[in-house]
């Protein structure tokens, strides 16, 4: 009987992931509701003009040369819908193929449903898009949260914490999630970039994608975690 027990962990090494992650929820839960509060009712963030009236010269055109800014409308593609849309599909046939489909629908489930609570929740708050600069592409949508900052988040982010467990070296985890972060930033900043978002929009955009990737994460650990003990009860019992 004592040959199967573990000793338990030392406290020091007793990390609560579980409240850690309930209370970073809470946190950015908090923080967007006091955004949407705040345009709901009318009001304006001081850094929402700064940022947009610094990215432009005084005649309104962009303060960078005109491939530069070809290559943040290239940066901006990356979180459009049909990218991001066809980049969900091939990996959820791709786990499907590789006898993973439960994960490759939980993907496909978290990205989709991410998506159409962004668009609800724009029709809800229906916030103008800026006319402070001239804006450099057309979108004729509502703009607060940023489509492009959640929908990239919710994907990018997603796929990042999937490939987590089957990264084994920590450099390679770190720079997976590294990678991700960086990419949906870059997006998030080009909207503002190209004038089609207010800086609080994309604010926003992240803090809505982040919150819906961390909980279809925790989604993903239950059905993941049911689908394992429920093959190794099968297994077991086909042993006997």
């Amino acid at each position: 009987m004592s040959d199967t027990l573990r000793p338990e962990p030392r406290p020091s090494r007793r990390v609560p992931w579980s409240i850690i992650g309930i209370a970073a929820a809470g946190f950015v839960l908090l923080a967007l509701f006091l955004l949407a509060d705040r345009v709901v009712e009318g009001g304006s963030f001081a850094f929402d003009r700064r940022l947009l009236l610094a990215l432009r010269g005084t005649d309104g055109a962009p303060v960078a040369s005109e491939k530069f800014t070809s290559m943040v409308r290239d940066i901006t593609a990356l979180g459009s819908t049909t990218v991001l849309t066809i980049l969900v599909v091939f990996v959820a046939l791709l786990l499907a193929s590789a006898g993973r489909w439960r994960t490759g629908v939980l993907i496909a489930a978290a990205c989709a449903s991410g998506s159409w609570a962004n668009v609800l929740f724009k029709h809800a708050i229906a916030r103008t898009r800026p006319d402070l600069v001239p804006h450099l592409m057309a979108e004729t949508s509502n703009s607060f949260p940023s489509g492009h900052a959640a929908n990239s988040a919710i994907v990018y982010l997603t796929l990042a914490t999937l490939a987590w467990p089957l990264l084994r070296q920590p450099a390679a985890r770190g720079f997976a999630m590294g990678a991700a972060v960086l990419l949906v930033v870059a997006i998030g900043v080009s909207r503002v970039y190209l004038g089609v978002h207010w800086p609080s929009d994309v604010l926003a955009g992240w803090l809505f994608g982040a919150l819906w990737a961390i909980g279809w994460w925790r989604i993903e650990l239950r059905v993941l975690a049911r689908s394992v003990t429920t093959e190794t009860f099968a297994s077991g019992r086909r042993a006997r």
